[in-house]
């Protein structure tokens, strides 16, 4: 991931005082990682905005962007064998 991939996605902030560094929304307590895995586990949009009421709909969709940066595979082709 680059620079200019992090600038798009203002809203996930990375603090060593706050959650140890880990990804989070806005310098909140709230880890990205934790919305990707309400959102993987099938929890609304909806439901997740109303547990979490410091949330916006963006920060949700912007924690799937980042997810979906980190999970981008490389591909490596194996060479041909005789």
């Amino acid at each position: 991931m680059n620079d200019y991939q992090l600038k798009n996605l203002e809203r996930i902030t990375f603090n060593p005082r706050i959650m140890a560094g880990q990804a989070c929304i806005r310098g909140m307590r709230i880890p990205v990682s934790l919305i990707v895995n309400l959102v993987a586990n099938g929890k609304p949009f909806e439901e997740i905005l109303s547990e979490y009421p410091d949330l916006e709909l963006d920060d949700i969709k912007q924690s799937l962007q980042y997810a979906a940066l980190l999970t981008r595979e490389t591909v490596h082709p194996f060479p041909a064998t005789a």
